[in-house]
């Protein structure tokens, strides 16, 4: 694997390898001193046009933890602002020297622009609204936790679709690895088309929530939206917010996920976000484990990964 750009490029035989591999990390990040030594001397730039703290700083760790030298690119003080080129930004991060290069920007398809300009290895952190592939690695890694294969498990994820790379990407690992998945919405919320795409739609939360293992919850991404897509907040809530009315009409093993910020009291109800079925935070953290896979995979020396202090 040269780059991560797109989570269909794994394939379902390349998912499952990696949330093997993540195994082997989450016992790394257990240990009294959580450090391996498997990219020393490897170097990596992050180069986030979007603002982040989730994916930023998870990869960030996963890094460090593997012991590879970072390079930190902020937009806000740097030539950027003074009218420098993605090109020429990529060219000059290249010239110093790394091996590998995350990248988050607001326009669907950079990442695969930039392999034409370096050699490193090109890791999508969020292109768009087209694909977030580490977002999706780490919620299989998560389902898998509870419930050992998505196989046949019912998936429903519910909210602002048609912004969402967050939704592209899940829905593409899932169906890879065999789960069944409802798209919920307002039909304002889903993409204009939705040819292709493994997916039920529908618009009705209620009569969704009592058939699914897993129900995941988008946020409404304002800042891309152009126009006012839903009449109020309040009125989205009270049609596809998760409540705590609505939690009774899940599965005792049902679990709720989110790929924050969370927005509480608009698509979560901050007493359901709090509650035991509620798995945001073993996502942030399972999120560290795969991110190692992943650089790991694409960067490894082949140094043993069992070596390390305990």
């Amino acid at each position: 694997m040269k780059h991560l750009l797109s989570v269909s490029d794994l394939g379902a035989d390349g998912i499952r390898e990696l949330l093997d591999l993540s195994d082997t990390f989450v016992e790394v990040s257990g240990r009294s001193i959580p450090k391996v030594p498997a990219l020393r001397g490897k170097t990596l730039a992050w180069l986030f046009y979007e603002d982040s703290t989730r994916t930023r700083l998870s990869f960030e760790t996963a890094a460090k933890r593997l012991s590879a030298d970072t390079m930190n690119f902020g937009v806000s003080s740097s030539s950027v602002n003074k009218g420098e080129s993605l090109r020429d930004t990529v060219e000059t991060i290249s010239a110093m020297g790394v091996d590998g290069i995350v990248v988050r920007h607001g326009s669907a398809g950079v990442p695969w622009q930039l392999t034409r300009w370096t050699d490193a290895a090109i890791i999508n952190a969020g292109d768009g609204w087209h694909e977030h592939p580490t977002q999706a690695l780490l919620d299989c890694y998560t389902l898998r936790q509870h419930f050992d294969s998505l196989e046949g498990r019912h998936i429903a994820i519910v909210g602002d679709i048609k912004h969402s790379r967050v939704a592209r990407s899940d829905l593409a690992a899932f169906s890879l690895l065999g789960a069944e998945v409802t798209l919920v919405a307002p039909q304002t919320l889903l993409p204009p088309s939705l040819e292709g795409w493994p997916a039920k739609i529908s618009h009705d939360l209620d009569a969704v929530l009592p058939t699914v293992d897993a129900v995941y919850l988008l946020r409404m991404q304002r800042e891309r939206m152009a126009e006012a897509l839903v009449p109020t907040l309040r009125e989205y809530t009270a049609g596809y917010g998760l409540t705590l009315d609505r939690c009774r009409l899940l599965g005792d093993q049902t679990i709720v996920m989110h790929p924050g910020p969370m927005n509480r009291g608009v698509e979560i109800a901050p007493e359901v976000a709090d509650l035991e079925r509620s798995v945001v935070i073993e996502q942030v953290a399972n999120g560290v484990a795969v991110r190692m896979a992943v650089l790991y995979l694409l960067l490894g020396s082949g140094v043993d990964l069992t070596e390390g202090t305990r």
